[in-house]
Formats: structure tokens, C-alpha cells, sequence
């Protein structure tokens, strides 16, 4: 008679074998009213993954509606507690069979982004080692854009908002448009007075334009030295991308992509030629392993990738990525990295840099600064 055989898990080491998942939601208010082309918000949500094995943690995060944290908690938690914590690939594709039945694209592939991250940052400590010296490092820097400029902005606090990313160093940056298009090429020309004639200046529609409002607003912004137009309409409308691609001004690049989740949705964007650089959110799409996934269609396709807020986590994974384009130092996020984390990425010159000889992320999160800001898992 044959033995049976061990199960999966009775063949990791203990040292290895994943013991506890926990997982914490905080919603933090705006410092003021923020609002772009389509929606206005007073608060945002951070949704925290821990994963511990052998001694050590990992943390990772994505901003969502707290119910991520519900689904990290079930399903995920229990596919991968005993799992190998090196086999990363194996867990990723664990974490996206478990979600098959309640739906993977939106809330459950942002769970799966915190707990990939915590499984990268676990993954390095458990070597001794950080994890941007686990994934490679393409880059010693990783250049950065200001974005906020929200619409709910006075001119005053927009203009005193963008110079200020200007005189830390920052080669560029960007303005939301799209509320009243009526007033965005004013706008638009504070904008430029206040950050002077040298620094690349970008605008995000969140696709509030229409086709035919869009490209006659792009030949305005052109005028004004605008070098990048972000959903000039809805991410959905491919045609409506490629469209403004063909006949935006010269020197004027059309971005989208942030809300893709896998990467068909990359695919198929590409494929329509709807984008002169593609937007990868590590937060929406999976983690580090489902933007590097991006970051390789992209690639694939000639395309470069810029990296859609939560500065300081993308800092790592586009440390790795050649064709990268730059990161988003989004307003909102990178004020709430800076309240809760110890051991962020340093800004220098306009670009963000990892300390590769830090363990795993090089993060402490001060739980102490969130505690008040703490909601249940399944409300927000």
C-alpha cells in the first residue's frame, strides 16, 4: 500500500510557512475639499496588509473602500495561510482563484495588491535582503510629478500648490480639469504663470470631456506648454484615446490606464493604440506582480509606463522598470505615506530613492499616528 502523500503545505519549513494575516482599514479626511472632472471626495481610505512568517513582517497597502479589507480577511486569508511565503507567483494565483466567484476586478484585486506587497516586503526580509534588490534595480531614481491641482481649488491655493512642487525640484507637474470646462484654459494659464516657462505642465480630465470639447481644449492647452493630457475622455472610449492620440497638438503625449486591473485590460488599450504612455496603479492591479505584468505588455508594445499614486510603495517596483516614464507624487497619498510610515523612499532632485539596503520595504508603520483613524473592515 502507498503512503498518502504530504500535503503542500507540510513540505514548506516552518520558517517559511505563512502563520498570520491581519489586516486594517483607516480613513483619513483631505486637508480641504478635493474634487476633479467627474467626482468630488473629503476623505481617503488606506487599507493595510500584514503577513508574517518566520520571525518576520510584511506590510503592504492599497487605497479602497475598506471592504478590500473584508476580502482580505475572507477569502484570502485562507488560501494562503501554511503557504510557502517564497512562492509568491503560487500565492498570486491562489489569491485570483479565490476571488473567481465574487468578482477579481475592482475591491478584490486591490485586496490582493496589499497582501502581493506585504508578500514581496515579508518575502525580502525572510532573505535578509530589500526588496528592490530582490526585483532587480533598472534605476537608482525614480523621477516624480506634483498632481493635486484639484478643481475645488482657488487659483491662489492651485498656483501656490504646483510652484511648490516646482522649488522642491520637480520637473513637472499636474492640474485636475474638467469640472467647469468652461473655466479650464484660465485655469490652465495660472497655472503656467505660476511655475514659469521650464517645467513640464500635465492635466488630467478624468474623462469628463466629450471627443469634439477635448481636442479643441488640447490645441488650447498647447498654447500653454501642456505636455500631457490624462483621459482627455473616458478610459473606456478606446477609439475616443486613439482619436485624441492621432490628432492631439505635437509634443502633447495622451495617458490613460490607471483603472486597469489585469492585463488583458493593458492589452487590449495597447492594442487600440490609445495611449502615448500607459498608467499602471500597483494598488488596483494586483500588487507588485500584477504591475510588473503591465509593465511587460507595455514593453511588448513600446510603450513606456507611469506609475499612478501611492508614491512611495510604486518607488520600489519602478526601480525595476526601465521603461518607466516617472511616478505620480499624488497629493493625497503621499501626505498620508508620510503621517503613518518611517523609512519612506527620500525625494531628491524631483525623483524619489529607495535605500537598497534597507530589509524588505524599509518601513515601519506607526500604528500609534493611525489608530484614531481606524474604521471596520466592512464599513467606510
Amino acid at each position: 500500500m502507498n503512503a498518502a502523500r504530504p500535503s503542500p503545505a507540510a513540505t514548506v519549513p516552518a520558517t517559511r510557512r505563512i502563520a498570520r494575516i491581519e489586516v486594517d482599514a483607516y480613513r483619513i479626511p483631505t486637508d480641504g475639499p478635493e474634487a476633479d472632472g467627474t467626482i468630488a471626495w473629503d476623505a481617503t481610505t488606506i487599507v493595510l496588509a500584514q503577513v508574517s512568517a518566520g520571525g518576520h513582517t510584511g506590510l503592504g497597502w492599497t487605497y479602497a473602500h475598506a471592504a478590500a479589507g473584508a476580502v482580505i480577511a475572507d477569502p484570502l486569508r485562507d488560501v494562503l495561510l501554511n503557504q510557502d511565503a517564497d512562492d509568491i507567483p503560487g500565492a498570486w494565483a491562489s489569491m485570483n482563484r479565490a476571488l473567481r466567484n465574487i468578482g477579481r476586478p475592482g475591491v478584490g484585486l486591490m485586496a490582493i495588491a496589499a497582501v502581493d506587497v506585504a508578500l514581496w516586503d515579508l518575502k525580502a526580509r525572510l532573505h535578509g535582503t530589500s526588496v528592490v534588490r530582490l526585483l532587480g534595480r533598472a534605476r537608482e531614481a525614480v523621477p516624480v510629478y506634483g498632481s493635486g491641482g484639484f478643481t475645488s481649488y482657488t487659483i491662489e491655493r492651485l498656483q501656490d500648490q504646483l510652484a511648490g512642487w516646482v522649488e522642491q525640484g520637480m520637473a513637472r507637474v499636474k492640474m485636475k480639469v474638467g469640472t467647469h470646462p468652461d473655466d479650464d484654459p484660465a485655469r490652465v494659464h495660472a497655472a503656467r504663470e505660476a511655475i514659469g516657462a521650464a517645467p513640464e505642465l500635465m492635466v488630467d480630465g478624468n474623462g469628463a470631456y466629450e471627443r469634439k470639447q477635448a481636442l479643441a481644449l488640447a490645441e488650447c492647452y498647447a498654447h500653454e506648454g501642456v505636455g500631457w493630457f490624462e483621459e482627455p475622455v473616458s478610459s473606456d472610449d478606446l477609439e475616443g484615446l486613439r482619436l485624441l492620440r492621432d490628432r492631439a497638438p505635437a509634443g502633447m503625449n495622451v495617458a490613460a490606464g490607471e483603472y486597469g486591473w489585469d492585463a488583458w485590460y493593458f492589452r487590449r488599450m495597447l492594442q487600440a493604440g490609445a495611449v502615448d504612455v500607459l498608467q499602471v496603479d500597483g494598488t488596483r492591479c494586483g500588487g507588485f506582480t500584477g504591475f510588473l505584468h503591465a509593465a511587460a505588455v507595455a514593453h511588448g508594445f513600446g510603450i513606456p509606463v507611469s506609475a499612478h499614486c501611492a508614491p512611495h510603495l510604486h518607488a520600489h517596483v519602478c526601480s525595476a522598470v526601465g521603461h518607466l516614464k516617472h511616478v505620480e507624487y499624488f497629493h493625497d497619498h503621499a501626505r498620508i505615506e508620510s503621517m503613518f510610515f518611517d523609512g519612506l523612499p527620500a525625494l531628491r532632485d524631483g525623483a524619489l530613492v529607495v535605500d537598497a539596503d534597507a530589509p524588505g520595504l524599509g518601513l515601519t508603520f506607526r500604528q500609534r499616528d493611525a489608530e484614531r483613524y481606524r474604521v471596520a473592515p466592512e464599513a467606510d
